[in-house]
């Protein structure tokens, strides 16, 4: 592989870890926010806790590697 593409896995590779810790924390927070609330949903009761937050982990790890995808096409394509 030439550096370029190590550059681009790094890249994707680093946007995809931030994306599922960014979506942990979102869905952590989400299911906070719905046990805190005054009346809980019964959706909110019948959830897993742990479902939700791997449900945020993913999210989080397409919609980052999509974004470095994203952005590094973006890059090389105004090079040219």
């Amino acid at each position: 592989m030439d550096r370029k593409m190590n550059r681009f896995w790094i890249f994707v590779l680093s946007c995809s870890a931030a994306g599922v810790l960014l979506g942990a924390a979102s869905s952590q927070a989400e299911i906070n926010q719905c046990f805190s609330a005054v009346q809980p949903s019964n959706e909110c009761l019948t959830q897993d806790p742990i479902l939700k937050t791997v449900e945020g982990m993913s999210v989080g790890l397409l919609a980052g590697a999509g974004a470095a995808v994203g952005v590094t096409w973006q890059m090389f394509s105004t090079k040219e």
